[in-house]
């Protein structure tokens, strides 16, 4: 008898293993797409910008905007936008630059909340580029990559004509990044896939980024 329940406690344990397991993980499903499958994509850069930017004001113009006809790209910095819904972290007090508005809108109708959902700016329409005619709108889904990790995100806001490189608090802290609007960000080694014609619905969860994300970056590197 104790034989017997050894092996039905044991056979019980392994059942509830891999029900916690990802599906990947147990043989239910397709692992996730992983940063060097897509970094392999965008190795190569055909310019749609008409020039290059800065990452900062003071900084000299070295990033173009590349594209494909699934995705546009750019590899720059990081710089923290907290606009939006005021929180305890995105506030006047916080970041001397605080808007309490985005470019673009929840399904409520109320602004983005930079601290909960991770979002991309896009530089406004300029000489340089304009998102629009590339097939970029609010809400586009985006697939941005830093040390070797891969989240999604949405486009949520808008900044310089002349200046890339930048996402929400929330963005920042999911990608291990400091999300401090006033000392955080990274300084190189972020790169922004936007995928053309896509949207995430509503456009204020993260969970219907990453549920877009993953099928749209499966098919931008060859997958079904």
């Amino acid at each position: 008898m104790r034989t017997r329940m050894l092996v039905l406690s044991a056979l019980s344990g392994a059942a509830l293993l891999a029900s916690t397991l990802p599906a990947a993980a147990s043989g239910g499903g397709e692992a996730p797409v992983g940063a060097a499958e897509l970094l392999a994509e965008v190795q190569n850069c055909t310019r749609i910008s008409q020039g290059k930017y800065r990452t900062d004001q003071s900084a000299a113009a070295t990033v173009p905007v590349c594209g494909t006809d699934e995705a546009v790209f750019w590899e720059a910095d990081m710089d923290i936008d907290c606009d939006g819904q005021v929180s305890t972290v995105c506030n006047t007090r916080t970041d001397p630059s605080f808007q309490p508005q985005t470019a673009f809108q929840g399904s409520d109708g109320k602004y983005l909340d930079s601290a909960e959902v991770p979002y991309v700016v896009v530089p406004g329409p300029g000489p340089l580029w304009n998102y629009t005619t590339a097939g970029i709108k609010g809400g586009g889904v985006a697939a941005v990559i830093h040390d070797g990790k891969v989240r999604y995100a949405v486009v949520g806001d808008t900044g310089p004509t002349g200046v890339i490189g930048e996402g929400s608090y929330g963005l920042a802290r999911s990608l291990g990044i400091d999300p401090d609007p006033k000392t955080g960000g990274t300084a190189s080694g972020v790169t922004y896939i936007l995928f053309r014609h896509s949207k995430a619905s509503p456009i204020e969860s993260p969970a219907a980024a990453v549920s877009a994300g993953e099928v749209l970056a499966r098919k931008f590197i060859g997958g079904t």
